[in-house]
């Protein structure tokens, strides 16, 4: 398969670009994952990107479902319906320093080597505002205005 190439102007020579695709399934999930912690917390702190991962990796594994199915869900993750204000980051430039940590966090996550950050929750909400089924369980823990249960 002939690769795309692109010539660019740098210090007076042209060079040639290679536009590499990704076909890894692996990094195609760290982005995905990355642009649902990303557009759920505004990657706040690193402190809550890591919470938020673990999160997905403890909902995952405490249903026996994948990944893919968790961050899929839009009754988890609000981001997910187009009518939310959230719905927007979704579609945050991938070169953001801030978007960045979120992947690099999801990668880390992804490859068994994120501690868990919340405290073994599998639920979610933001502080703003207080979902049906949050109302007869306590949350176990609060970062950065987001809280976990299990």
């Amino acid at each position: 398969m002939p690769r795309d190439t692109r010539g660019f102007l740098h210090w007076g020579k042209i060079m040639q670009m290679e536009i590499i695709e990704a076909h890894d399934e692996t990094m195609t999930l760290a982005y995905a994952v990355a642009r649902i912690v990303y557009a759920e917390t505004l990657a706040k702190s690193l402190r809550v990107v890591e919470a938020l991962t673990s999160m997905i990796f403890n909902a995952a594994m405490h249903d026996v479902k994948n990944i893919k199915h968790v961050i899929s869900n839009s009754r988890i993750f609000e981001s997910l319906r187009p009518e939310s204000t959230r719905h927007e980051f979704l579609s945050v430039d991938a070169s953001r320093r801030d978007f960045q940590m979120c992947l690099r966090v999801a990668k880390t996550m992804l490859h068994g080597n994120l501690p868990d950050a919340c405290r073994h929750a599998t639920m979610f909400h933001r502080s703003e505002f207080l979902p049906s089924w949050a109302v007869a369980r306590g949350y176990i823990c609060d970062i950065d205005g987001i809280l976990f249960y299990t």
